[in-house]
């Protein structure tokens, strides 16, 4: 069984940049007929918070990512513990002394001399005796994965071949001094326990793998297949930070994103496939593929974003939008939408839109004996979309006025707006009474 993981730490919301990496898990899951694992990694303790765990899940399920499996890593500290246990019986996890300041002494003196700041191992020399006086000093452990000083190969689904050779890598920390769990430890103890099979992540994960197969195999575990995806930067190449507020997916919704617009950008940005809208994530399930997934940076554009969304709902039908415009008050049918939906940005401007038909707004008046006639020559009602045809040609016939000169002054009067809808569609919504009264210079 497929089983990939999306593995966000709760110290804030979700940026765009996991975003995308949750959204390639799912896809590939459901490409794949398997399972997606939701685990918080919640090791952080002093940073981690409910909130931002409780944002995750309803952040994802406003993509449209529901998840088959979920777990939270502080709740599997017994599972992770044994596997520490393993790993020191087996001498790769053993114990170091130096304090953070010492550490910090010993990297700058070997940079000064040329070397790289490794970590030399010292304290494998250590004796019984030694660690003994140390721990009566007050001193605690914090523990470092013996790594085999080889090299280390995979085919990473994305990057193809990878080698990393570790001899040039220190020994990962993977308990504090206080027996709290970093990160690695935890992650590659669930990811056994879990059974994952495809770990799918940015690249900046590329170097850690070396370190995370080797405690995979001395876990006496196979490791996952790899695929490290670029990350996601900014329209000019910069540096996306997680911490800017407005690339959070919170905000983006509160910006009037539509979902399927977000994850239609998120899937498509960065593979050979061309952005374009689509109206279910099923379409995308269809269409992903791993190995349309490119080398170099996907660009998150927002202004790009922006574009997509507006054609996302210049092509929904009225079908699929009933209940969202019933929930907003307006009852214009199927019509209304068709006359509204190509001038939108967001969905939200429908509300807005919804005045021009049912006002109340007040008539712009540019040329007052153009208007006068044309208030004259209104058609009685029925009315459809002949009906501004017809009337303007007579406007037109009385008036002698034709083009701009005709239906900007008709335009203002009856939306008091530069531009809008198609008059030939909003006016039998607007309907004889109210053009009237807007043709009269009443506020309606």
């Amino acid at each position: 069984m497929t089983t990939v993981r999306f593995a966000p730490s709760p110290t804030g919301l979700l940026h765009v940049g996991n975003a995308r990496t949750a959204l390639l898990n799912f896809l590939f899951a459901k490409k794949n007929g398997g399972k997606f694992l939701l685990r918080i990694d919640d090791t952080d303790s002093e940073r981690s918070k409910p909130e931002y765990e409780t944002a995750i899940v309803e952040d994802l399920g406003w993509l449209g990512i529901a998840h088959d499996l979920f777990a939270r890593q502080s709740e599997r500290t017994d599972a992770h513990r044994v596997a520490a246990e393993k790993l020191k019986a087996s001498g790769r996890l053993y114990p170091c002394y130096e304090t953070q300041l010492e550490l910090d002494r010993r990297r700058q003196r070997q940079i000064a001399a040329g070397r790289p700041p490794v970590y030399d191992r010292a304290a494998l020399k250590l004796t019984g005796e030694d660690r003994a006086k140390l721990e009566a000093q007050g001193r605690r452990p914090h523990w470092r994965f013996k790594l085999s000083q080889s090299k280390v190969r995979w085919r990473d689904l994305i990057r193809g071949e990878v080698e990393i050779d570790t001899a040039h890598l220190s020994d990962p920390v993977l308990i504090r001094e206080d027996g709290r769990f970093l990160y690695t430890l935890p992650s590659v103890t669930d990811d056994v326990d879990f059974a994952v099979t495809q770990i799918i992540r940015g690249e900046d994960h590329v170097t850690n793998t070396a370190a995370q197969i080797e405690i995979f195999e001395a876990l006496g575990a196979t490791a996952p297949a790899f695929a490290h995806h670029p990350l996601l930067v900014g329209a000019g190449g910069e540096a996306l930070s997680k911490r800017l507020g407005s690339l959070s997916l919170r905000l983006l919704r509160e910006d009037g994103i539509e979902p399927m617009s977000a994850v239609s950008y998120l899937a498509k940005t960065g593979t050979s496939d061309a952005v374009a809208a689509h109206a279910s994530l099923d379409e995308l399930v269809a269409e992903f593929a791993v190995e349309k997934i490119g080398r170099a940076p996907a660009h998150f554009d927002p202004a790009e974003l922006s574009n997509l969304n507006a054609k996302l709902l210049h092509g929904l039908p009225f079908e699929a939008v009933a209940a969202r415009l019933a929930s907003a008050g307006i009852d214009g049918g199927a019509a209304f939408w068709d006359a509204v939906k190509p001038n939108l940005a967001r969905f939200s401007d429908v509300s807005d839109l919804w005045t021009l038909v049912k006002g109340p707004l007040a008539p712009i008046i540019e040329n007052a004996p153009l208007i006068a006639k044309a208030a004259e020559l209104l058609p009685p009602e029925p009315w459809d979309e002949a009906t501004w045809s017809a009337w303007t040609k007579a406007v037109a016939a009385a008036t002698g006025a034709k083009g701009r000169d005709l239906y900007h002054p008709l335009r203002l009067a009856l939306t008091g707006r530069e531009h809008g809808p198609e008059l030939k569609k909003l006016l039998p919504l607007i309907g004889r009474a109210r053009s009237l009264a807007r043709l009269q210079r009443e506020t309606a």
